[in-house]
């Protein structure tokens, strides 16, 4: 299930960025619901984003994106959450979406706006040919789908 899959995800942080030293894979979760239901809420989408297949998308771009050389979890609470709005921008219903719910719950202010583009343009350019691969390679998804599921 998708809470199942975004429990993984954020065991798979908490392996990854193991110099954290307060973080809780229950906050990556609350990140990414967060963030739906804000989108829910404000009219931007009708069905939730949040399922299997966009939680792999997801993590396919986390995992490219973290290392453990976050040692902040402000930090990674701005890099998942650029990997989450480039995932909906790939993969969502809508042409476009705010990114008001997404720098709020990153906690990113005006001053800072710059680096969340930054890392969003990073992201983007260092994982866009897995983004295709993983569209058009059903044995590519599934193994991203296993990889995420040896963190339960």
């Amino acid at each position: 299930t998708s809470s199942e899959l975004l429990s993984c995800l954020g065991e798979f942080l908490l392996r990854r960025c193991n110099r954290l030293r307060h973080f809780q894979t229950t906050e990556c979760v609350a990140w990414i619901r967060s963030v739906d239901r804000a989108l829910l809420a404000s009219g931007w989408q009708d069905v939730p984003f949040i399922n299997p297949a966009n939680v792999v998308f997801l993590y396919m771009l986390v995992r490219n994106s973290v290392d453990a050389s976050i040692v902040t979890v402000d930090e990674l609470r701005s890099t998942v959450l650029a990997c989450l709005y480039l995932a909906y921008s790939y993969m969502g219903n809508e042409i476009s979406y705010p990114l008001k719910p997404f720098l709020a719950i990153a906690r990113i202010d005006s001053d800072r706006r710059g680096r969340f583009w930054y890392r969003c343009v990073k992201v983007a350019d260092d994982s866009s040919w897995r983004m295709l691969r993983l569209n058009s390679d059903p044995a590519y998804f599934a193994r991203l789908f296993r990889d995420l599921k040896s963190f339960s």
